[in-house]
């Protein structure tokens, strides 16, 4: 199943319990979380004019319910677990 798995990091307070429930969510250099990808690598994509600061990644494997347990353990609801065709996942 394909779902994309968006980080909002102007609402990231870093507090990492997303860390413990996904092996996905790392501590960026600034000190809030971030996303790596299936390659390894932190994707980063810029916000847009508004200042918006969205991290978004889209997986294909079995690893749903870890990102769902690291959206449901934010404190801050700074994570969104959707289907990559925009739906609830």
């Amino acid at each position: 199943m394909a779902y994309t798995v968006t980080l909002d990091r102007e609402a990231c307070d870093g507090i990492f319990a997303c860390l413990v429930r996904d092996d996905r969510f790392v501590e960026a250099e600034d000190g809030l979380a971030g996303i790596e990808s299936t390659d390894g690598e932190t994707d980063r994509r810029p916000g847009d004019a508004d200042g918006d600061d969205r991290l978004t990644v889209t997986f294909e494997d079995e690893l749903i319910e870890d990102a769902r347990e690291a959206a449901t353990a934010c404190p801050v609801d700074a994570i969104e677990v959707s289907s990559a065709d925009g739906g609830k996942a």
